[in-house]
Order: C-alpha cells, then structure tokens, then sequence
C-alpha cells in the first residue's frame, strides 16, 4: 500500500521482501497443505505461560506478506479502541482518533474494495457502497442464533472479496480457499490490488532478499539497509528514507538486530519499548455439529459477524469486549482443532472427518490488552544467514481470561440456540499486533503518530506493529488505512523528513488521486 502511493507521487521507491514474488497462476494450488509455502514458517522460539502459536495463522511470507492468506474480513476499529484508557482505565490511548481514520477508511472500503451490508450498526454506523455476499450455511447458523437469542447480526461482510466482477478481477466462486491465496484474484490482497499499480509506477521489488540490518550514519540519520539477495550474498542498499514493513514479530526482531553505538539496546530503542506490548486477540473457535449438512466450505470463511458484545459492560466483571465471527476450517485445518476439542485420534478422527460436512464453526475475536511482558526479544539461536531469530514470550491476564471464558459461553450459547446437537471448542488465537508502538510520549512509544520514530528522524515502521491496542476487529484494514495515511504524510512532509527537521503537518490531506486505476469511485451510491 505504501510502495503503490509513494510510487505514485513520483518517489523512488524500492521494497525489500524476505519470501518470493508470487505467481499466483504457477505457484498458488486449490489445496490447503500445498499452500504451507505462504506462511512465514522460518525458526522463531515462542514460550511463556500461554505460548502462541507461530506460522500459518499469523505470518506471510512473500510479496503481499500476510494479506495474501489473510480472510479479508475488515470491519473498522471502533471509535472507542482509540481512547481504552481514558474510557476504561486500561491500556493505552492511541495518538491519534477514529476521526483521523475515518477518511481512510471509507477510502479503502472503496478502493480494496469491500462488500458489505448497506448498515452496519456497531462503531461508528456506516454501510457498504458494494453489495454484500450470499449466505453460506455457516452465516445462518450465526444469523439463526443471534436471532432466536434477540442479539443483532450482520450479514454478508464487510469483506473484502468481490461479490461481483470488478475492473480486471474475477467474482468470488466460493470454493472456501481465501486463506490460501485465493487463485481467482476476488480476495483483495497488496499482491492482487496495489503491487501492480506500483510497478506501473517505477516502483522496484527485491524479493527472495532478507534484510539483515539497517544502518545508522554519524549525524543521527539512517543511511540504508544491508540485506542478503536471492544467492545468499550480503549487499547494502543506500536510503534517504527507510520504512521497516515487517510486522510484529519481524519489525522489532529488525530493529534489535541493528543495535549500533548510541542504540546498544535496538535501533529507534531509546524508550525500551520495542518488542513489549505485543498482542494477539482470543480466537477460540466453537464447532457446532447439525444434522443437517452445512459444507464449510461453500463461502468465504469470513461473511457473517456480530460485534454486539464488541464494548465495555458495567455489568460483566471484565472491560472491553469481542465479536463473533463465521469461520470455515478446511479439512485440515479442522482435523486440528478435533484433536484439540474432542481428542480425536485415529479410527475416531476418521469417523469425525467423515462428518466434516456437518459441523459449523463461529470464532470469537477478543480483545487481549497491551502488556509490557509480552514481548519480542532476540533468541540466541540463528537463522541461515547467522541473524539471531525471534523469541517471543506471552501469557493471558485475567481480563483477557475472562473475555475468553464470556465470549466462548455467549458462542456456545447461540450454536445451541440455532440447533447444533454437539458443540465443542478449540482454543487458539489470532492476529498479532503490537511490539514498536505508536504514541506521543517518546519515553514510552517507538514512533509518532505517522510511523516516524522519536528517536530518527528518517526511519519509520508502518505495518501492524505500531498498534497501541487492538480492539476486537481484525486489524487488516486499520493497519492498510495507517499506511495510506503515512504515505500522506510522507508526501505532505518530504523536504522535511529528507532534511532531519520536525514535521508541521498533523492532518494531511487524504489524496483520493492515488488510488490505483479502476478502483476508486465506483459503485452504487451509498445508502443514507
């Protein structure tokens, strides 16, 4: 997303990608164990009392990085996820409002573009200006129990996948492989709706090349980047401007590995905060077996929610909240998570998979707070190229204990209420966020507001790291709006981020010109 518009504001550009430049005829399958291949799988340590699980249900790898196997699903952030401290005492606030994103958002709804329901009440209420998608059967086992249950529902997205053909990109077939690449190109991922227009646009991608650190020049100021190529050699690539775009696990591990004189303890680490307040949201999901057939697979996995129980309730003995999500496990995938839930092994995993077709899954996505032990750190084990790998440590407190407790009862509640026989539940998580954070105050924040670290004035992080909180929406969308919203700034600002001085513009105009061809300003009128 930052590439195509600094691309297209005439920058010259250059993007660094660890994985390969995909071939989405070649190199992506219709098959959920060929499509291992996206996801960042690479050596990483993770422990501590709630270890998470790392790989294909948070990292990418490859040009389009995780938005190439991500659901599209993209409900916005509340207003409220922008102020969880001054509202509830808890976390942080963000350095910026939803009003800030707002213009961004409505942007990418049309641009990605996003189908959806013409009213979506929760947030701030807004609708859809591209239609929503058909039920799948998973939809009507959370719109049959929410509506028994009196509890609102929305149906049909917001999703980004095309319910109808747009510009060169084919509609959604529902065949259920979204997280797998999508070879129809109907899901929006960078790969499919901007790395084109970027290239275009005299944009360069290097990919197969693992950036091994950035370096610092003697006046305070970042010089560029070396990193290995497709051979294994170590090259150095000169920047007026270095953007670190490697989410949460690969940003802080990045700017730790830099450690430099004047940085003993990671690069932009003045505060001590990078790599702390990593988070990643409850994502137990609740399987419900029918009598009749319900075929998970027949829909995007994503086109069905509800965020009724999104915000804080005096009356439950928890703040904050989480929504309820349709999700479509392929077999594999839910073979895993009966082995979790029913301890399904051998004959008895046959006799579950010979079921599949009849059970149902709904997520709950919760919202786990910022806390400053769950971190990133720098593992004494080494990867290929000799960069120390990732450790990541994490554990639940009881707020987020108690989310996951209310929002696995209130699922299981609403699988009852639409007719399930058997419901069982598997606990995970999903979406990781956080660990180089944005805020005002440089003692306890890597960057401002933009991205721009306090401590260097030309290097900046724009991906999902630089939450502050998370809500208990998916962050795809957010985290695309932020980097929309950098690039603006990043336009708005260029002599001055180019020549180290303090930037003076602090809401930039929303340039609706730098959308890529065919994308923007199209559709139905909205419906007031």
């Amino acid at each position: 997303m930052l590439l195509q518009r600094l691309a297209r504001a005439g920058f010259r550009v250059v993007g660094i990608e660890a994985g390969p430049f995909w071939d989405t005829e070649r190199d992506w399958v219709s098959d959920e164990a060929g499509s291992s291949k996206l996801y960042w799988n690479d050596l990483r340590i993770t422990g501590g009392e709630d270890p998470i699980t790392l790989g294909a249900n948070n990292s990418g790898r490859g040009v389009g990085g995780g938005s190439v196997h991500w659901a599209a699903f993209t409900p916005r952030f509340h207003p409220s996820d922008f102020r969880v401290y001054s509202q509830d005492g808890v976390g942080v606030d963000w350095p910026i409002a939803y009003e800030d994103l707002k213009p961004y958002y409505e942007l990418l709804e049309k641009e990605m573009p996003v189908s959806g329901p013409a009213y979506f009440p929760w947030g701030d209420p807004h609708g859809y200006i591209y239609g929503p998608h058909p039920m799948g059967a998973v939809g009507d086992v959370l719109i049959n129990g929410c509506t028994k249950l009196g509890i609102r529902v929305s149906v049909g997205g917001p999703v980004a996948i095309l319910a109808g053909s747009h510009d060169d990109r084919q509609h959604c077939i529902y065949r259920g492989f979204c997280i797998q690449g999508c070879k129809v190109g109907a899901k929006q991922s960078t790969l499919i709706s901007h790395v084109p227009d970027a290239l275009r646009h005299n944009a360069e991608i290097r990919a197969d090349c693992m950036v091994s650190r950035i370096n610092m020049g003697k006046n305070g100021r970042v010089t560029g980047v070396n990193y290995f190529d497709a051979d294994g050699h170590e090259r150095e690539l000169k920047a007026k401007v270095v953007i670190v775009c490697g989410y949460a696990i690969e940003t802080p591990r990045l700017l730790l590995n830099s450690a430099c004189p004047g940085f003993e303890n990671g690069l932009a680490n003045s505060s001590g905060t990078v790599g702390k307040y990593l988070m990643v949201q409850i994502g137990n999901v609740v399987l419900g077996r029918f009598a009749e057939p319900i075929r998970m697979y027949k829909a995007p996995p994503a086109h069905a929610l509800t965020e009724e129980f999104y915000e804080t309730d005096p009356k439950r003995d928890f703040v904050r909240g989480f929504a309820i999500q349709t999700v479509g496990p392929l077999p594999i995938a839910f073979a895993k998570q009966m082995m979790v839930a029913k301890g399904a092994w051998g004959w008895g995993m046959r006799r579950v998979m010979m079921d599949y077709n009849h059970w149902s899954a709904l997520g709950v996505l919760g919202e786990i707070l910022p806390w400053e032990d769950n971190r990133v750190e720098l593992a004494h084990e080494t990867d290929r190229f000799g960069l120390r790998v990732a450790k990541v440590t994490f554990r639940l407190h009881d707020n987020d204990k108690k989310i996951a407790k209310f929002g696995v009862a209130k699922t299981t509640e609403i699988m009852h209420a639409a007719g399930a026989q058997e419901v069982v539940e598997e606990a995970r998580y999903a979406h990781l966020v956080g660990g180089a954070r944005m805020g005002k105050d440089a003692r306890s924040s890597v960057t401002d507001s933009f991205g721009r670290t306090h401590d260097i004035p030309n290097l900046f992080v724009c991906d999902g790291s630089l939450l502050p909180t998370q809500g208990s929406a998916n962050p795809g969308l957010t985290i695309q709006a932020l980097a929309a919203r950098t690039a603006d700034y990043l336009i708005s600002e260029g002599a001055n981020v180019l020549a180290g001085r303090p930037g003076v513009v602090t809401r930039p105009p929303v340039r609706q010109n730098l959308s890529p061809a065919g994308t923007s300003h199209k559709g139905v009128p909205r419906i007031k």
